[in-house]
């Protein structure tokens, strides 16, 4: 569940893999979980490659090539690299800014919506939270009300990556100080938004994508966790155009949530099980509100 929170501010990912073990059941479901959270670009990074042959990268590096065929990563860089000799660190820092050129800044002018993924206290400054803006925009000074809680506070100051700003946009990791809440009262997977903007619901339609990788259909009522923005929370999967979804298919459903989510039309989701796949975790599918 914190690979998916994280992975819910990306734009461009390094899909990382080992070159002395190769492809993994989790380099699988990764790549399914940032394929359903819509991510379009990224690099493969085969780290530790000082560790073996350079006949053996190769080969892991073919394996690699034919997994990501049909993916958002079928056209990315397969770029060998040594955290400890520093081979291929520069070219994989060149990448990633080259990819991050591509990359179209989010709406600044939407609304105003912090996923939180860590609240916690600093002496001296009191409650202070983390997480990546969605959208919109915050500033010092500003009214923020914490969904699905209800708490309200006020933005006494901002950082984004250790600088003290007045205002961050859409798309900026920000570390927002609150006043008038304490760290008791708020918790990892709140929405912050401005107060009257945002309406909390139990019930989301959506439409799902059912992995190929699931052992049996979905059937017209199942249960589930639904993972939105940094929130995790279990749903009744209510197939709404059949009686059920087979693996590798796609359905209208309505999500029935345990607790509220503050949700906006054309949010991705992640929908994961209890038992994990053969040769798999437990990600299920996912897909779009």
């Amino acid at each position: 569940k914190t690979m998916v929170a994280g992975a819910s501010g990306v734009d461009v990912i390094i899909l990382v893999i080992a070159a002395d073990e190769g492809i993994m059941p989790q380099t699988r479901e990764h790549l399914d979980v940032c394929a359903l959270l819509g991510i379009e670009r990224g690099v493969v990074a085969l780290s530790k490659s000082d560790r073996v042959e350079s006949d053996f990268v190769e080969l892991v590096a073919t394996e690699v090539h034919e997994l990501l065929q049909g993916t958002f990563l079928r056209d990315a860089r397969i770029l060998p690299l040594s955290a400890q000799t520093g081979a291929g660190m520069d070219e994989l820092r060149a990448e990633l800014l080259r990819l991050a050129g591509q990359v179209d800044a989010r709406g600044a002018d939407d609304l105003f919506r912090l996923p939180l993924d860590r609240v916690f206290t600093m002496k001296g400054f009191g409650t202070v939270t983390t997480g990546t803006v969605l959208g919109g925009t915050v500033s010092v000074g500003d009214d923020v009300v914490a969904l699905p809680s209800g708490r309200s506070a006020k933005v006494r100051g901002i950082q984004v990556h250790g600088d003290a700003v007045t205002r961050a946009s859409a798309g900026m990791r920000a570390a927002l100080n609150l006043s008038g809440v304490e760290r008791a009262e708020l918790s990892r997977g709140e929405m912050l938004a401005r107060p009257g903007s945002l309406e909390p619901a139990h019930l989301l339609d959506a439409k799902l994508s059912y992995l190929p990788t699931s052992r049996a259909p979905l059937l017209r009522r199942s249960q589930a966790l639904v993972y939105h923005g940094t929130a995790q929370t279990l749903a009744t999967i209510v197939v709404l155009d059949g009686e059920r979804v087979e693996p590798g298919g796609e359905a209208f459903v309505q999500l029935r949530l345990e607790t509220p989510l503050a949700a906006l039309p054309g949010d991705r989701f992640v929908v994961r099980g209890f038992v994990p796949q053969e040769h798999y975790g437990t990600t299920l599918g996912g897909g779009q509100i």
